[in-house]
């Protein structure tokens, strides 16, 4: 499977229609099939619950009318508000959050309810014949006309399981779009992102440096949004060649920026194949891509602290999540493991981009530091998320990366900050160097 239809799948199950097209040709089978019972006679099995009365064809006509009649209303209705949620968010959270409220499963589904139950009250109400049409062969009652009894009570429950997800969207979208929830969903995605990237824990290694070889540049223009590592093993076993990445999913590039480095085999005979493993667009997503996730973090903080909005506690909350990451990342070997087979890492022909921990460092808190430094009370927390992220981690270098970040920190706080705010930070500062030194003691 190439990386285009792997991430083709990926984004179309994220689409906000993909859920109401398949709820809709799963409720079209469903109609179907409940009216080919009614017809068969299967219907007659009611006939012995005796509190369940029979619907007339008049009846059942309303009744389907009027469901159809909602179920598209109610549609209607779920799509506006999902749009209004959808653009206050974009407005006060970052445009780039869009893509998050239009995958959002309670959203698709909730809409999906209401188109398939609308199709299928469409279809059972063409089944429907009145009295003075003439009666369908197999109906399970005396009465004349045909009214599709069983296709009335699938429809009923139906009606019923809209109630109850109507009721449970109206209670889902303010709750999704409240800033910590916001941050809920984006923090616990990067950490199952980060966990599936790097899944051993406690060994802390290093990524694996790149080796030189003749180059290979992008053929085309955009972000990289998918690469397809277990075919481009494979090119590299046929070949008896070692690719070493230059880019990782979501730099951007464009022609004749290089890719990797090929050592083993010309670049230009396989560069038809090494195109197939690489998907490129004009938008980054979350796949494979964790950074991404991340700088939503960090945007969502530099926002929250930027004068027009000057709300000091949802970067808290930012910063909060991207210590839990930070502390995530630091106690995980950071080799990908992307040749299971093999019994050791240096056997793997392919060598993703090394992103060290320094890396991911300066991409969440050196990225929100500038922000942080012009704010007492979040320069303060963030002292408190540095040390809580370094407490867990047993290793000198990554925790030295951390003790770097707050002393830049602090040193441009001194810039931003004067009189006794400024006095706060440099006492927070202190306990933070004071904690950190006393972990290592107890470590050691």
């Amino acid at each position: 499977m190439t990386a285009e239809i792997r991430f083709f799948w990926a984004r179309l199950n994220a689409n906000y229609w993909f859920y109401p097209a398949v709820f809709s040709i799963f409720a079209a089978f469903l109609a179907f099939a409940m009216i080919y019972l009614d017809r068969s006679g299967a219907a007659s099995l009611l006939n012995d619950v005796s509190w369940l009365m029979p619907s007339r064809p008049t009846g059942a006509s309303n009744l389907l009318t009027v469901m159809a009649g909602s179920m598209i209303g109610t549609a209607a209705t779920v799509f506006s508000i999902t749009i209004a949620a959808v653009a206050y968010a974009s407005g006060n959270y970052g445009p780039r959050l869009l893509t998050n409220f239009m995958e959002d499963r309670g959203n698709q589904l909730s809409l999906a309810t209401f188109i398939g139950s609308f199709v299928y009250a469409l279809i059972v109400l063409r089944a429907v014949r009145t009295e003075d049409e003439t009666s369908a062969v197999g109906v399970a009652t005396a009465l004349p006309g045909f009214a599709p009894q069983l296709s009335l009570l699938v429809a009923y429950a139906l009606l019923a399981i809209c109630v109850a997800v109507l009721v449970f969207f109206l209670n889902h979208i303010p709750s999704s779009i409240r800033i910590n929830m916001v941050l809920e969903g984006i923090g616990r995605r990067l950490l199952d992102a980060i966990r599936e990237m790097y899944p051993v824990e406690d060994e802390l290694g290093d990524a694996r440096e790149g080796i030189d070889g003749a180059e290979l540049t992008a053929w085309g223009t955009g972000y990289i949004q998918m690469i397809d590592y277990e075919d481009m093993v494979e090119l590299a076993r046929k070949h008896d060649a070692t690719f070493s990445l230059i880019v990782r999913t979501g730099d951007f590039v464009h022609r004749d920026l290089p890719l990797m480095r090929i050592d083993g085999v010309e670049p230009k005979e396989i560069e038809e194949e090494i195109r197939e493993c690489f998907t490129l667009g004009a938008t980054r997503t979350p796949e494979q891509d964790p950074q991404f996730l991340m700088d939503e973090l960090v945007e969502i903080g530099l926002r929250a602290l930027s004068p027009g909005i000057n709300d000091p506690f949802t970067a808290i909350t930012a910063l909060h999540w991207l210590g839990a990451s930070t502390a995530e990342i630091g106690r995980r070997d950071l080799r990908r493991d992307i040749c299971p087979g093999d019994d050791s890492e240096e056997e793997c022909p392919v060598i993703p981009r090394a992103d060290d921990f320094d890396h991911y460092v300066e991409r969440g808190f050196g990225s929100i530091r500038s922000g942080v430094a012009t704010s007492s009370t979040a320069s303060q927390i963030m002292f408190e998320s540095l040390e809580n992220a370094a407490i867990p981690i047993q290793h000198s270098k990554r925790c030295k990366s951390l003790e770097n970040e707050a002393e830049l920190l602090m040193k441009q706080a001194r810039t931003a900050l004067k009189g006794p705010d400024l006095e706060k930070v440099e006492e927070r500062y202190k306990l933070f160097k004071e904690r950190l030194s006393a972990s290592h003691v107890r470590a050691a």
